[in-house]
């Protein structure tokens, strides 16, 4: 399962939601009140884990929302081949391809041996962060 549900009301800002089958971080939320009869709406604005573009949902705090499963992981840089970097698990051992990250500082500290933490989401792999560099 690479998702759960959570009611909007309960998230806040720095969680994590599924907008339109994309997982997003919050980066923005408000919450209105609204009429007599009516019920509160949420307005929140989130960017993509992946793509890196800002999607805005509002819908009732009541709605239920997808939340994705984030797996954090750790891998050796194996080899840096253009757009793609070759990794290596450091728990199972498994070697695998993921994207060149588009944050330049994680991009220039990319080379074979060095470490990395990496998420798994909704079946797909994202380098986050350089845990230390090759020896």
């Amino acid at each position: 399962m690479s998702t759960m549900y959570a009611e909007l009301g309960s998230l806040k800002v720095g969680n994590f939601i599924v907008i339109n089958g994309e997982p997003c971080r919050i980066v923005e939320m408000s919450k209105a009140k609204t009429g007599k009869h009516g019920s509160a709406k949420a307005h929140v604005v989130a960017i993509g884990i992946f793509t890196g573009n800002k999607r805005t949902l509002v819908a009732p705090v009541s709605q239920r929302v997808e939340v994705p499963i984030i797996d954090k992981r750790n891998a050796q840089v194996i080899a840096v081949t253009g757009d793609t970097v070759q990794l290596m698990d450091l728990e199972t051992y498994e070697t695998f391809e993921v994207d060149m990250p588009g944050e330049e500082d994680i991009r220039t500290k990319l080379e074979p041996g060095a470490e990395v933490e990496y998420w798994v989401v909704m079946g797909r792999r994202k380098i986050m962060r350089v845990l230390k560099g090759a020896k």
